[in-house]
């Protein structure tokens, strides 16, 4: 079948077909839905999100989503980076190394870049009941020492900073949105020359 805007339109030819057509009543106010199912050849899924209150379908609505920008991203690209702030350490030893390269003042605002993204290994490790300072010097210490770009905050407590044993990875286009996005907004916040504070003006 065939989506059809008008029914003047309507021809057999774009007429789908469908093992079963019901009706089908739910909730306490009998609202209706058409269901149908056993569709010989249907690429589409209704998901139907219900809960006890306005707030949980809400937040079941954002996981959902969330989940589906997962599935479209491996989709796109099917590469992945190991999460628990391991990418985050493995990428400011990176621009820590090429600042050093850099010669004159811009070598500090890189140098600031690499900082800047320690800050989510270290709120893990804040969130995680750990020393945040100990432990992120600890995983930069030993990504140099080992070579090994997989080592992360132990978050879960299981004995092992390697994101390969915790299971724990994210897409590779996700990552790169997220540290293009931070780059823009600070790079915004750096072209305002001047802060207007509250009761400045009053």
């Amino acid at each position: 079948g065939r989506i059809v805007p008008r029914f003047s339109e309507l021809t057999e030819a774009k007429l789908g077909k469908a093992g079963k057509v019901r009706e089908v009543s739910f909730g306490t106010t009998k609202e209706r839905m058409l269901v149908i199912e056993d569709c010989a050849c249907s690429n589409a899924v209704t998901v139907l999100i219900r809960g006890g209150n306005k707030m949980i379908v809400d937040e079941a609505h954002r996981s959902l989503h969330d989940a589906m920008c997962v599935v479209r991203n491996l989709i796109k690209d099917n590469r992945v980076v190991y999460g628990g702030g391991s990418a985050e350490v493995s990428c400011s030893l990176a621009v820590s190394a090429f600042a050093d390269t850099v010669p004159g003042i811009e070598q500090y605002a890189i140098r600031a870049f690499a900082d800047a993204l320690d800050d989510l290994p270290m709120a893990l490790a804040e969130n995680a009941g750990l020393s945040p300072i100990s432990e992120v010097t600890s995983i930069k210490a030993r990504q140099l020492a080992e070579g090994n770009p997989r080592l992360g905050v132990d978050c879960n407590q299981i004995g092992s900073n390697d994101m390969k044993d915790h299971l724990v990875f994210e897409t590779l286009i996700g990552k790169q949105q997220q540290l293009q996005l931070a780059t823009q907004v600070v790079k915004m916040i750096l072209k305002i020359d001047d802060v207007i504070m509250f009761g400045g003006y009053t």
